[in-house]
C-alpha cells in the first residue's frame, strides 16, 4: 500500500509505457492500478474511487478524448491526459473536454509526478471525518480503522 494512500488509474494501451510508468508511482509512494483501454478503464471505475486519471489519448476502440467526455458526465476526478498528440489543437481539446492537465509524449517522469502532486493539492478535499457508526462500533475511513468502546482494533 502506498504511503499517502491517493489511488491512481493509469490507462495506456502500450504495455512498456504502462509497466514503466507504474513502477514509476509506486517508487514515489502512490497506489497504482492500470487499464489498456477504455472498456477497462470504464470497469475498474465501476468498483473503485480513484484520486487521479492518467489517460492516453490514442487507444483502440474508444479513444481518451471519448473516455474522458464519458468520465466528465458523471465525476469531477482529475484527469491528466499523456499523449504523443502534442500539437496545440490536440492539448486544447483535451482541456476544452475536460481533461485539468496535458503531457505530451516523451516527457521526463519526475514532471508527470510534479503536476499529479499539484493537481492532487489543489483538489484535495478537506480533512472529512469519514466515521461509520454501528451502535457502540466505530470504523474510522480516513484510517481504516476500527474502534469499539473507545479501543483501537
Amino acid at each position: 500500500m502506498s504511503e499517502n494512500n491517493l489511488h491512481i488509474l493509469l490507462v495506456d494501451d502500450d504495455d512498456k509505457i504502462r509497466e514503466l510508468l507504474k513502477t514509476f508511482l509506486v517508487d514515489n509512494k502512490y497506489l497504482v492500478s492500470t487499464a489498456s483501454n477504455a472498456a477497462e478503464a470504464k470497469e475498474v471505475l465501476k468498483y473503485i474511487t480513484f484520486d487521479l486519471l492518467v489517460i492516453d489519448i490514442m487507444m483502440p476502440g474508444q479513444n481518451g478524448y471519448e473516455l474522458t467526455k464519458e468520465i466528465r458526465e458523471k465525476s469531477l476526478i482529475p484527469i491528466i491526459h499523456l499523449t504523443a498528440m502534442g500539437e496545440t489543437e490536440d492539448r486544447v481539446h483535451g482541456l476544452e473536454i475536460g481533461a485539468d492537465d496535458y503531457l505530451g509524449k516523451p516527457f521526463e517522469p519526475k514532471e508527470l509526478i510534479l503536476r499529479i502532486q499539484n493537481i492532487l493539492n489543489k483538489t484535495k478535499r478537506v480533512d472529512q471525518k469519514r466515521l461509520i457508526k454501528f451502535n457502540d462500533i466505530i470504523i474510522d475511513l480516513n484510517k481504516l480503522i476500527i474502534f469499539k468502546d473507545n479501543k483501537e482494533y
